[in-house]
């Protein structure tokens, strides 16, 4: 019998309400919940995709459904049961924490955790095990932004809603690619810009991305420059009178430091520290402090930084200056980048925090968690944060690892370091719903867990938004829920450890998620983020924000209306920082500046997104992108293959010329790790992806890494060698293709293996080399595509290191190109690649496919590049539609949109399409920021 499940989005921090349709063991459709107050029923390309992700888990080949465990290092993993598993992490951890103590075992979560995974595993590691090495990938998203609210407001507490967008006069958006990252949220801003033209947006990014298109303003400054940069605004709001001087007197402290800290930092001086024109640096002013109400967004543009903690304090000093806080429409608005990053912090999951917002440096906030936990105390050593838990490891001071639902071997900046760390562990855990992971490479044992669709429990968004998260079918094979897992550990430990556990039968006591939900429930009475007011049921009605304490009738929307804030004296705090440079400058060796950032149809580390041909539309395969002027200058063409080298590495990878970037900069999605990009270096070492090349540099203050800027340089990689091989399969075969061709990846200096297709499953290989494969290596590849012995016909010359073969089937008259493979010569891959992908009919083409260099009788011209993943609209048939359309760019695009369809279902593709009608007519900026 068909049903329907309320459950909400497991990507981004937006936290959107979805329904799920299911039928028995499968879930079959998914659609957004028209009464969550988070999306209204909107979702993005990845929420609408969910269904399809989630697929038939029971028989998935990436599907984790059973423990698996290595006899030794070096052997393949074997087919376990949960006992045995359970008690042999139980078995190490105690070992090493016997012979070693506490402080050398680490657990590593995720963002992406229910909160009450999360309260279990903060209880198991500070209450049970007595270490503070807990911490979460949320390290590496939000951790600057949870160090800039304590800072300066004295509470990691986000004091404003998503409503806010609606009433705001101005939003600074700052560090953000909403439109890629948030496109949720992103597409509310652009209806309230439509709805309110006389609202000024300004944009303030290295890049000139989708979401800059929006901007009146648009700021691009050079990396690192924030903190200079709010500064100036600061200095200019002072020298004009914008400041709220009787609002500062009576509500906050510091402010006079911070005034001697500013007076330098003039209009000139910023300007020429920025890139930026000065007379925008005005303009950027006015608007932020004399709009009625002005409202920040921002994201990991300020937090994956060295600076990650003053670029957040500097932003909030600006809302305290002017008093643009604590009303309607204004406010510091952090975006989290996770969908439980929130709850994570809630309930204390970092190596410096404890539960309910509490520190662990408080002696007294110790003494209430190890009460309410029933244990003696709480270590007070703080514990090591995500980079410095794996120098440990690498280092041998942390000996065994358990983690949970992330991928530090691909998403952990300095990959060099991460994986001699999970080289040189004792023992690692890895708790997993997908055994196709880099992480999986490297563990002991693997723990199956369930995934989106089968977990229960709750998750907060970026508005302080608690969701319920519901199943809608059964765990599948023998996966089981993440806090479960954790508890069965924790009781065998208490065994293993009777030194810790304390008088009680068990610390641990919990049949459901909602027993653990009750006791965080608790831990939070009387604390700033109270929740005593709600419960599951009330929950499974609507959700609701925090605080919402006891006898409340809802959750809080705005924080600090009063003017009162959770530090000693109430009073906010100025933090007085200083403008500190990029910890890593370009210089004449590393003459460019490397960013990396969300790509807008993928997430994280692509375990789930990875899986979906369609999504790959967009974007199908890894690229450095860098300006026009570089390449030209550099002597780099569209598609070559470059070293993108920084201190910590090197990677091959094709280029891009996209005029987003400045001068000096490149750009390179977050998501390409060694799962969809691959290589050898010249020394044999195995390449990992992006992060190899990003730095582990920190903030000192929240230890969040400096993910979005490394100082590299890119030269041109000569593998005269090259193959390009595609092909339909079956689903589950392209799957298992996919895995295999993963290991053949590390026998080129580059390679890449990604799937796509949108009905149907396919997978393209890509390859380059200094000098030819071998035939077995060729005759691997060909089997593993369905083009082995008699199922596909084939050209070889090996003396000229020349090798083609492609399968041909028949369909009624008609000939249909399903796999081909070409080696050496690809100069025809653009037409072969157009006849397999587009189905067309083949039959006229013949022996032409074997030969290398050769023309077709007619022209194939390629499709182009995926704008519209929901109506699969390239970009070709807009332009084509946009050359005949009239009118002002609203008419044009609604033209566009009547004829196409396009942007008209998620509309994550809007922006995209605003910017090629702009590149359509020549108009100005002004005219353009109103469509």
């Amino acid at each position: 019998m068909p049903s329907e499940t309320r459950s909400t989005c497991p990507y981004c921090g937006v936290g959107c309400g979805v329904i799920i349709e299911s039928d028995g063991a499968q879930i079959t459709g998914v659609r957004g919940d028209p009464e969550h107050p988070a999306n209204f029923g909107r979702l993005c390309s990845k929420g609408s995709t969910l269904h399809l992700t989630a697929a038939a888990p029971i028989t998935r080949h990436d599907r984790l459904l059973h423990p698996m465990l290595r006899a030794r290092r070096g052997d393949a993993l074997q087919r376990t049961d949960w006992d045995t598993a359970l008690d042999t992490t139980a078995r190490q951890f105690a070992r090493v924490i016997r012979a070693h103590g506490p402080d050398a075992v680490g657990f590593y979560v995720s963002g992406q955790l229910l909160t009450e995974d999360y309260y279990v595993f903060n209880k198991l590691a500070k209450g049970l095990v007595g270490t503070n090495n807990i911490d979460t990938n949320s390290r590496l998203c939000m951790s600057s932004a949870v160090a800039g609210y304590k800072l300066t407001l004295g509470a990691d507490a986000p004091p404003c809603s998503y409503e806010d967008v609606e009433q705001a006069d101005c939003l600074f958006i700052v560090g953000s690619n909403a439109a890629w990252a948030h496109p949720v949220l992103f597409r509310r801003i652009e209806q309230a810009k439509a709805m309110r033209p006389d609202m000024k947006i300004i944009v303030c990014d290295p890049r000139r991305t989708d979401t800059a298109g929006l901007a009146d303003l648009f700021l691009p400054i050079q990396p690192g420059t924030d903190v200079m940069l709010f500064h100036g605004l600061l200095h200019i709001m002072l020298w004009e009178g914008w400041t709220q001087p009787d609002w500062i007197a009576r509500h906050t402290s510091g402010f006079d430091a911070l005034k001697a800290r500013v007076r330098e930092c003039t209009p000139e001086a910023v300007a020429q520290a920025c890139g930026i024109p000065a007379a925008d640096l005005l303009t950027a002013a006015r608007w932020f402090a004399t709009s009625p109400s002005t409202l920040s967004l921002y994201c990991q543009g300020l937090n994956q930084s060295a600076s990650g903690t003053a670029k957040n304090a500097a932003l909030i000093n600006l809302h305290l200056a002017t008093a643009q806080i604590g009303r309607a429409g204004c406010g510091p608005f952090s975006l989290t980048g996770q969908p439980n990053a929130m709850g994570g912090r809630e309930v204390g999951g970092l190596a410096n925090l404890l539960s309910a917002h509490r520190d662990l440096a408080n002696p007294q906030h110790r003494a209430e968690v190890a009460a309410l936990w029933g244990v003696p105390s709480v270590p007070d050593k703080p514990g090591r944060t995500a980079v410095e838990m794996f120098q440990a490891a690498a280092d041998g001071e942390i000996r065994a690892l358990w983690i949970a639902c992330t991928n530090p071997a691909q998403s952990m900046p300095d990959q060099a370091t991460v994986r001699r760390a999970l080289e040189r562990a004792e023992f690692v855990v890895l708790q997993e719903a997908f055994a196709t992971t880099a992480t999986a490479d490297f563990a002991d044992l693997l723990l199956p867990a369930t995934s989106w669709g089968e977990k229960d429990g709750t998750v907060t968004n970026s508005e302080r938004r608690i969701s319920r998260v519901r199943p809608a079918v059964p765990a599948p094979g023998q996966a089981r829920h993440d806090w479960a897992i954790a508890v069965d550990v924790a009781r065998r430990l208490e065994r293993l450890l009777p030194s810790r556990a304390g008088a009680v039968p068990s610390l641990f006591p919990y049949a459901s998620p909602e027993s653990v939900w009750l006791e965080h429930r608790e831990s939070t009475r009387g604390r700033d983020l109270d929740i005593t007011g709600l419960g599951y049921a009330l929950l499974d009605r609507r959700p609701e924000q925090w605080p919402m304490p006891e006898g409340a009738a809802a959750g809080r929307a705005r924080l600090y209306e009063d003017g009162v804030f959770p530090t000693a004296d109430g009073r906010a705090r100025f933090a007085d920082v200083a403008w500190q440079p990029l910890a890593e400058p370009r210089e004449s060796r590393y003459p460019f500046s490397l960013t990396t950032g969300r790509l807008r149809d993928q997430w994280h580390g692509m375990s789930r997104t990875g899986t979906l041909g369609r999504l790959f539309g967009h974007v199908p395969e890894p690229s450095v992108q860098m300006h026009p002027q570089d390449m030209a200058r550099t002597g780099l063409g569209e598609g070559d293959l470059v070293h993108l080298t920084s201190r910590r590495g090197s990677i091959v990878v094709p280029v891009q010329a996209s005029d987003e970037l400045g001068l000096g900069q490149a750009f390179m999605g977050m998501h390409w790790g060694g799962e969809f990009l691959g290589g050898v270096s010249s020394t044999g070492h195995r390449l990992a992806g992006v992060n190899a090349i990003t730095t582990s540099a920190f903030c000192p203050s929240s230890k969040q890494p400096e993910l979005k800027h490394a100082a590299v340089k890119i030269m041109k990689a000569e593998l005269p060698w090259q193959l390009l091989a595609m092909a339909w399969l079956p689903p589950e075969q392209a799957l298992a293709a996919r895995t295999a061709l993963r290991q053949l990846m590390e026998r080129f200096p580059f390679a890449t293996c990604v799937p796509f297709g949108r009905e149907r499953s396919g997978v393209l290989f890509r390859a380059a080399a200094y000098e030819p494969a071998s035939l077995g290596l060729l005759s691997q590849l060909e089997t593993l595509l369905g083009m082995a012995g008699d199922q596909g016909v084939r050209y070889a010359d090996p003396r000229r290191g020349q090798h083609r073969a492609v399968r041909l089937v028949r369909q009624g008259a008609q000939s249909r190109l399903e796999a081909f493979l070409l080696a050496g010569d690809t100069r025809s891959q653009a037409w072969i690649r157009a006849l397999l992908q587009d189905e067309l009919d083949a039959r006229s083409y013949g022996r032409l496919l074997l030969a290398p260099g050769a023309k077709p009788p007619v022209a194939i011209a390629p499709r182009g590049r995926q704008v519209c993943g929901c109506l699969d609209v390239s970009e070709p048939a807009i332009q084509r539609n946009l050359a005949s359309c009239q009118g002002t760019p609203e008419e044009r695009l609604a033209q566009l949109q009547q004829d196409l369809r396009c942007g008209t279902q998620c509309g994550s593709c809007v922006p995209e399409l605003k910017r090629l009608v702009r590149a359509q007519i020549p108009i100005s900026p002004e005219v353009m920021s109103h469509s």
